[in-house]
């Protein structure tokens, strides 16, 4: 594979979607064939619906977190890696292990069986972890889905997840402060990506 995955991680309300963009746009401006792309829904689009909206065992969320996983996998990253594009994630396999896994309580070690058959064992070059208090994530929330309303120790225990994933594998992560403003997160964002830069 010749192009580069890239992901951005982190708490509702941290501001992956805003960083993605401006990454991508970013990197096209280089003239880079770029692929923005986010989970879930990337892979099966009706499951983002389904995810947001009904109750769900923590056990059903994975499994169709992990379905929608396997089909963007398939049908979208590696074929644009392939094709050498810099493929640029908002939220992958991070997030579940964070949410569905410290979040939730599902054994890690389950998560990760099924995650090596959903991926295939791809995992981004850099994830960009956007770490923020989760009293702020929650401020940011106006109008809250179904997995944002789960309460404040729930988002403790997943960004106590998101910090030990990080320092687990602090070769892959780069963990930023999301209290920044926009700018200069992007600017930071930047500054880790540049040696990887033609």
């Amino acid at each position: 594979m010749e192009g580069v995955f890239l992901s951005l991680e982190g708490l509702d309300g941290a501001g992956k979607t805003t960083q993605a963009r401006l990454l991508a746009r970013f990197l096209e401006g280089k003239g880079l064939r770029v692929l923005l792309t986010r989970e879930p829904g990337s892979g099966l689009p009706q499951v983002r619906n389904l995810l947001l909206k009904e109750a769900l065992s923590p056990e059903a969320e994975y499994l169709l977190f992990s379905a929608d996983r396997a089909e963007h996998v398939r049908k979208v990253l590696l074929p644009a890696l392939r094709e050498g594009r810099w493929v640029v994630s908002d939220r992958y396999l991070d997030s579940s292990l964070a949410y569905q896994g410290f979040g939730r309580g599902l054994p890690l070690s389950w998560l990760l069986e099924v995650a090596q058959r959903a991926t295939l064992g791809l995992k981004p070059r850099l994830t960009f972890l956007l770490d923020l208090p989760p009293e702020e994530a929650l401020k940011r929330l106006p109008r809250p889905d179904r997995m944002e309303a789960a309460g404040l120790a729930f988002f403790q225990r997943v960004r106590e997840g998101y910090l030990a994933l990080s320092r687990a594998e602090p070769e892959r992560f780069r963990v930023l402060d999301a209290t920044k403003p926009p700018e200069a997160l992007h600017r930071e964002i930047l500054r880790h990506l540049l040696p990887l830069l033609p």
